[in-house]
């Protein structure tokens, strides 16, 4: 490669070069990748390092176009584990055993249903339903975006349910959370188990680097919606993990530092009629990351 080659070929070249080195490993990674991964310094962990295991799950919204039945199988086939299902898969007006079934078919496949979102609530009726629809589907966390002027009722149905609230950050394009510092200010107080979902694509839209949101907000932080985007700005598109901005190694080396429990949900908003290769490789990116960090 020479010195006149552009910026954007320097990348796609550093792209190939990760793709093709997650397949074989950490050991054998090229230069450029230890170098983007952080393990170039003296004390590299040795190849036979326990591989680095964060869960990774699916934010149902990815597969919008799909029936429930798809989106399991299809989460299956591209070897997630976890699932958050959004309303156009179970609606929350579902009388509770209808949701109750939908909850178990899908814990039949092997899946962990662990949430439901991005819910919206304005309201204290649109409150009390989002709890009862995730106490009917034996969900642990709402991944939501309650008005502030609810966030006191909130308080108390997270108390009378024992349901977390993960509050979602939506970028520039809405002014309610825009950042996760938004979201943070207002929550401090409250019940521990009210905390965040930064979406790192909407973070970076917003103009704020996700590693530095994660490290601010880390004491509540109990989801995350993973993704990339094509510019740092409103501007930015969604597109698959790895051809973005993002510095993704970065960002899972800062949830390794500050000991980040919850899921990677993985919610890719392009190609909306054929997502499932594009979501693959998002996977497949991630998952070398992992690979490479361990």
């Amino acid at each position: 490669m020479t010195k006149s080659t552009s910026p954007q070929a320097r990348k796609s070249w550093r792209r190939r070069e990760f793709l093709q080195s997650a397949a074989l490993g950490a050991a054998a990674a090229p230069l450029a990748l230890r170098k983007a991964a952080g393990l170039d310094r003296v004390g590299d962990p040795p190849a036979a390092a326990s591989p680095l295991r964060l869960p990774l799950g699916l934010a149902s919204y990815s597969l919008r176009a799909f029936p429930l039945d798809r989106v399991i199988a299809m989460t299956k086939r591209v070897g997630l584990e976890r699932i958050v299902l959004k309303s156009v898969h179970l609606p929350l007006e579902t009388p509770e055993p209808a949701i109750a079934e939908a909850a178990a078919r899908v814990r039949a496949s092997g899946l962990d249903l662990y949430g439901c979102g991005v819910v919206y609530m304005t309201s204290e009726a649109e409150v009390n339903q989002a709890f009862r629809y995730a106490r009917a589907a034996g969900m642990r966390l709402i991944i939501g975006a309650p008005a502030p002027e609810v966030l006191g009722l909130v308080d108390r149905k997270v108390k009378e349910f024992g349901i977390g609230m993960a509050i979602h950050n939506h970028g520039p394009d809405n002014n309610l959370y825009p950042t996760p510092a938004d979201a943070y200010k207002l929550i401090q107080g409250l019940d521990l188990r009210i905390g965040l979902c930064i979406d790192i694509g909407h973070t970076l839209r917003a103009g704020v680097e996700p590693s530095a949101a994660a490290e601010q907000c880390a004491d509540r932080l109990l989801d995350v919606h993973i993704k990339d985007v094509t510019a740092a700005s409103k501007a930015g598109q969604a597109v698959e993990i790895g051809r973005g901005v993002i510095d993704i190694p970065k960002f899972i080396r800062t949830l390794v530092r500050i000991k980040y429990a919850g899921a990677l949900s993985f919610e890719y908003e392009k190609d909306e009629s054929d997502p499932l290769p594009g979501l693959a490789e998002s996977v497949g990116y991630v998952r070398g990351v992992m690979a490479a960090l361990s």
